[in-house]
């Protein structure tokens, strides 16, 4: 199979070396209050943790209706709208939130797992060292190894699929092309995928689409403002 990329990258990060990005450009309007000093209407937005706690439920484990002529057992990576998927039997899957390659790093391409390890040690490729001289030569597995709890390793590539305690980068562009899980979820799924199993990772240039994305989860409710006056019918 042709390769989309020759570069091979890290596919993961130093635990306490990257930087949490900004949340401040994806806040959502909360509700409005009339301001009887201004006599107009003022739109007030989520706060910090308001926002954290939408991404991570954005990207929590659920099992999701999805048909797919791909036999159960399969994982469908689709990068696009970070979302991992393991297809279940009778149009069902679990799917996970990921985090996927950064710009220039992105890839497509069928694999199979080839190896399944428990806190994997970490030797960073020839490629980061150039890069990154500072890191280590080698990391043995722990909770502060960037591989995380556990890892799939697809057939004779540098990539993986792999845990992470950088919780925040989750359904973001971080990795050099590995795809990265919380930690739980990467257990839960090492604990359900079988060495062989089919690998297809939706990209740049895939054959495959995208997969629509199902919105399963619980509505939010409205938060009610601060000083809130009933609005004058229109």
């Amino acid at each position: 199979m042709r390769r989309l990329v020759t570069f091979f990258g890290a596919c993961a990060t130093v635990a306490g070396l990257s930087a949490i990005p900004a949340l401040a450009d994806q806040r959502q309007p909360a509700g409005q209050f009339y301001d009887p000093n201004t006599k107009t209407w003022v739109t007030y937005y989520e706060t910090q943790a308001e926002m954290e706690k939408r991404e991570q439920a954005k990207f929590a484990r659920a099992t999701v209706p999805l048909k797919s002529d791909e036999a159960p057992g399969t994982v469908i990576v689709d990068t696009v709208n970070r979302y991992l998927y393991l297809i279940q039997p009778d149009d069902q899957a679990i799917r996970y939130g990921i985090g996927v390659g950064k710009e220039g790093f992105e890839w497509s391409g069928v694999e199979r797992v080839a190896r399944k390890a428990e806190w994997p040690g970490w030797t960073p490729p020839a490629e980061m060292l150039q890069r990154r001289p500072d890191l280590p030569r080698y990391m043995a597995g722990g909770p502060k190894n960037p591989l995380g709890a556990r890892a799939l390793y697809l057939g004779n590539t540098l990539y993986r699929i792999h845990g992470t305690n950088e919780n925040w980068s989750i359904g973001k562009k971080v990795s050099s092309g590995c795809i990265r899980l919380r930690n739980a979820d990467v257990e839960d799924l090492y604990s359900r995928v079988d060495l062989g199993a089919k690998v297809i990772v939706i990209g740049p240039n895939s054959k495959y689409a995208p997969i629509p994305v199902v919105d399963n989860g619980p509505k939010p409710k409205p938060m009610p403002a601060p000083a809130l006056l009933p609005r004058a019918a229109t």
